[in-house]
C-alpha cells in the first residue's frame, strides 16, 4: 500500500501522458464523463460515481474496422494505449463478462485482448451514491476489489494506493518519486469511508424491495410466461439505450462497405431489443415481439450467464435506469420477478 497526495497525482497524470492518452472524469451537471486529461491543474474527479459512459468503450470499441479488402493480417491501430482514471468497482466486475465472451474460448478476440494487455486501469473507490446505485446487490461492493492496476482510495489530501497487477506495480517503481508510504492512521480512515458508502447503498437496495443476488436465481425462469414482460414492455420504446449503455452488453453486428479503395468489414455494437436483432435468413423471427426481446435481455442477465459462467451479467450500476426514456427500471422488474417466483 502507497499513499500518494494530490498534488503529486496531477504530476503522476502529466507523467503517465508521456506514454498512454489518459482520460479523466470529469463532472458535467449531474453526470460524470470520461474526458482527456491535459495538464496539472486541470479540473477533474476521482471518487463520486461511475461515469455515464461504460468502461467497455475503451475494450470493445462501438465501432471498429475488423478486416481491410481480402487480406487475411488484423489491421493495426496507430493509436497509444489508453490510462482510465476513476473507474468504479461496477465497471470492473463488466470485465468478468467481456473477458468470457471475449478471450475464454477457442478463439480469441484480437482486438479486445490487446487492448486489455495495452490498457491501464486505475480504478477508485466510490465516494458518494446516486439514486440508480445498487450494486451490492449483485454482491459487489463500492470499492473495487479486483480487474484493476491500481486503486485510489481518498484520504486526508490525497490517496491510498493499492497495487492490482504487475503492471501497476511497474507503474509505481517508475514513477515511485510520487509515491511514499502511509501513514498507520489512513488504513482505518479508508475502511470507516468504505463501510459508510456501503451503508447507503445497502439502504437503497432494501428501499427497492431488493435484498441480494441470491434471491435472483431462478426468478426469471420461473417467470418466464409471465404477464410481466408484456406489461414492462409497453413503456418500451425499442431504442436500445439499456444494451449500449451496459457494461457488460456485448452483442455485435458486423458489415461490409467500401471506400475509395477497398472493402472494409466493420463491426458495430448491437442491442437484443432491436426487432432485427434475431431475424435469420428467410425472414424468421423467434422473438418478434417487444415483450420477447424484453425478457430475452433478463435471461441472459439473470438465467443464461449465472448458467454458463457462475457470473450475473448485471453489476448494479444503475445506467439503463438512468439512460432510459421510458424509465424502465430494472430493479423494479427484478422485485416482481422475485415476487412472482415466490408465489409459486
Amino acid at each position: 500500500m502507497y499513499y500518494i497526495s494530490s498534488e503529486n497525482f496531477s504530476k503522476f497524470l502529466v507523467s503517465l501522458k508521456k506514454d498512454y492518452e489518459v482520460f479523466v472524469p470529469v463532472k458535467k451537471g449531474q453526470q460524470r464523463f470520461y474526458q482527456k486529461f491535459t495538464a496539472a491543474g486541470a479540473d477533474y474527479l476521482v471518487g463520486e460515481v461511475r461515469a455515464f459512459e461504460p468502461l467497455k468503450s475503451f475494450f470493445f470499441r462501438a465501432r471498429e474496422r475488423v478486416a481491410s479488402g481480402f487480406s487475411q493480417k488484423i489491421p493495426q491501430r496507430l493509436e497509444r494505449p489508453f490510462a482510465i482514471v476513476g473507474v468504479k468497482a461496477c465497471d470492473l466486475k463488466g470485465f468478468k463478462i467481456q473477458d468470457y465472451v471475449f478471450s475464454n474460448h477457442d478463439y480469441q478476440d484480437p482486438f479486445y485482448l490487446k487492448l486489455r494487455e495495452a490498457n491501464l486501469v486505475i480504478s477508485a473507490d466510490c465516494t458518494s451514491v446516486i439514486e440508480s446505485c445498487f450494486c451490492t446487490a449483485l454482491g459487489l461492493k463500492p470499492y473495487p476489489q479486483m480487474n484493476f492496476d491500481l486503486n485510489l482510495s481518498s484520504v486526508d489530501e490525497g490517496y491510498l494506493v493499492e497495487i492490482g497487477s504487475s503492471k501497476g506495480k511497474r507503474i509505481v517503481e517508475k514513477y515511485t518519486l510520487f509515491f511514499r508510504q502511509p501513514r498507520e492512521d489512513l488504513m482505518s480512515t479508508r475502511n470507516r469511508r468504505r463501510e459508510k458508502i456501503f451503508r447507503e447503498v445497502e439502504v437503497q437496495v432494501k428501499s427497492n424491495g431488493l435484498s441480494n443476488q441470491e434471491s435472483f436465481k431462478g426468478v426469471v425462469e420461473k417467470g418466464f410466461e409471465s404477464e410481466i414482460w408484456s406489461e414492462e414492455a409497453e413503456a418500451c420504446v425499442e431504442c436500445g439505450a439499456c444494451n449500449t449503455i451496459c457494461p457488460t452488453c456485448h452483442c455485435f453486428l458486423l458489415y461490409d462497405q467500401q471506400n475509395d479503395a477497398q472493402m472494409e468489414r466493420l463491426r458495430i455494437w448491437d442491442s437484443c431489443m432491436i426487432k432485427d436483432f434475431a431475424r435469420v435468413a428467410g425472414g424468421a423471427n423467434p422473438r418478434e415481439k417487444l415483450w420477447m426481446r424484453l425478457r430475452n435481455r433478463f435471461e441472459k442477465k439473470f438465467d443464461f450467464f449465472p448458467k454458463v459462467a457462475a457470473e450475473f451479467a448485471c453489476t448494479g450500476c444503475g445506467r439503463c435506469i438512468s439512460a432510459c426514456p421510458a424509465k424502465i427500471d430494472i430493479r423494479k422488474v427484478l422485485k416482481k420477478l422475485v415476487d412472482n417466483a415466490k408465489s409459486r
